[in-house]
């Protein structure tokens, strides 16, 4: 065995932890190595691939003696596909490795010595609970049609015809579809050489309902066929209610264009969230566990024990997914939202359940929060990865509503801005749930509530 902190040593290593990103974490030398596909109590032989001063990349080459904590991975290409991360990981472990990153993340980052962290709020399935896939389309080197997700930190695609954790229902679509492609003959896209036609396919489905959309985006607006092949899936799929192009011409990750065709039914599939029909575009954002979701705005329902008197604004709103069973249950509510497509969608979906108390509003979060004509007793944040910006949280430490309801995906950025919040003891932070929106994955999702410190 190669010995020494170099490119390319062997080393043995026993795993410590999990970092944020999911990889396992153990020490060498007094420098942290990280290794994908590893869980805490792993003995593992370990190649050093990439190396920093502090810290260093490896690549598991033998398990040595295996943890209490890890299992046979229920997908046949968990250990290539790098659309999960945990599926080696037992599931009871993975609920308490996230409930710590949260607790962790509000101590070092946030400042907060004992931070009120309840116990995860977790679902009982753990498989099948995703409502939207988006596969990027390529081909095998013999020509065939191929979809997937990516090898972890590459662009290359593991093909899959089933996948264990979208909902089940999904899956015959995944194969068949592919097979119609290949024998319309459209072109797949060259991301090294932007050429060709079909991006990726996406398929989505109302959780309640069983209705489902199918998109394929694509560089050009029309494809050869496409109508006639779109009302073949129509009949084949009874559940399947609409089929779309999305238009995206542009170099990138970014997956979906600013424009959406309908090839033939309905641009919308039908969706049932806290007792609320919602309306769901191709493009819509919207959570992926859609049971996960209620859950979490339940439990917040039951923090705020809401009189009906209350004046409250839902920041990043989206299509409504939050703010529409919050203004249920309050005087009044505005929504702010910088996707107009959301805004529109969302007005939609306040007067398909006839509620009246609720207008949305188009434009930054930071731009229209200080120009509201009332103040609010409670503001609801849900902001991208990236968090709230500086004038947010400036402005609401001005507006000083008496509740703030901070969700996030991120804990780090969470804690970050809870602190800023909270500083000179203006909010007290009283309660913060996590829950395990994303199973076999190290992503967890996070609500907080704040009180004004009176």
């Amino acid at each position: 065995m190669t010995q020494g902190y170099q490119q390319g040593s062997l080393i043995e290593l026993e795993i410590t932890d999990l970092s944020n990103s999911g990889d396992g974490v153990g020490h060498f030398e007094g420098r942290a190595v990280f290794v994908p596909n590893a869980v805490t109590g792993d003995r593992l032989l370990v190649r050093l691939v990439h190396l920093k001063k502090q810290y260093a990349y490896g690549k598991l080459q033998q398990l040595l003696s295996p943890s209490p904590h890890r299992r046979r991975h229920p997908c046949i290409v968990a250990d290539k596909c790098g659309g999960c991360q945990w599926q080696h990981i037992d599931d009871t472990y993975q609920r308490i490795v996230k409930q710590n990153h949260v607790i962790e993340s509000l101590q070092r980052i946030g400042g907060f010595k004992n931070p009120p962290v309840a116990p995860i709020l977790a679902q009982d399935a753990v498989l099948g609970y995703r409502n939207k896939a988006t596969y990027p389309l390529g081909r095998s080197a013999t020509g065939n049609v191929q979809g997937g997700y990516y090898r972890r930190n590459s662009h290359q695609l593991i093909n899959l015809n089933q996948c264990p954790i979208q909902d089940s229902r999904l899956n015959p679509l995944l194969a068949q579809v592919k097979k119609d492609i290949q024998e319309q003959g459209w072109s797949i896209y060259d991301e090294k050489r932007h050429q060709g036609r079909l991006r990726h396919l996406s398929l989505r489905i109302g959780r309640r309902t069983g209705e489902m959309l199918l998109t394929l985006i694509s560089t050009e607006k029309k494809l050869q066929n496409l109508d006639t092949q779109a009302q073949t899936w129509l009949q084949r799929y009874p559940d399947l209610v609409g089929v779309a192009l999305n238009h995206n011409p542009k170099r990138g990750n970014v997956i979906f264009g600013k424009e959406t065709l309908t090839i033939a039914g309905r641009s919308h599939l039908r969706e049932i969230f806290t007792g609320l029909e919602l309306h769901l575009g191709t493009d819509t954002f919207f959570q992926v566990n859609t049971e996960a979701a209620e859950s979490l705005i339940n439990a917040i329902i039951e923090q705020l024990n809401l009189t009906g008197n209350e004046q409250l604004v839902d920041a990043y709103c989206g299509i409504g997914t939050f703010t529409l069973p919050l203004a249920q249950r309050v005087k009044q509510a505005i929504g702010l939202e910088v996707n107009q497509n959301s805004v529109i969608q969302a007005r939609k979906n306040a007067q398909l359940n006839g509620i009246n108390n609720v207008s949305f509003l188009a434009g930054t979060v930071e731009t229209l929060l200080p120009q509201l004509s009332f103040l609010p007793d409670i503001v609801i944040l849900d902001p991208p990865r990236k968090g709230c910006d500086r004038a947010v949280i400036q402005t609401l430490r001005n507006l000083r509503p008496s509740y703030l309801v901070y969700i996030s995906c991120q804990p780090p950025t969470l804690a970050r801005d809870l602190q800023q919040l909270c500083n000179e003891k203006m909010y007290d932070l009283i309660w913060v749930k996590p829950g395990d929106f994303f199973p076999q994955t190290a992503h967890v999702e996070c609500a907080a509530l704040l009180k004004l410190n009176s």
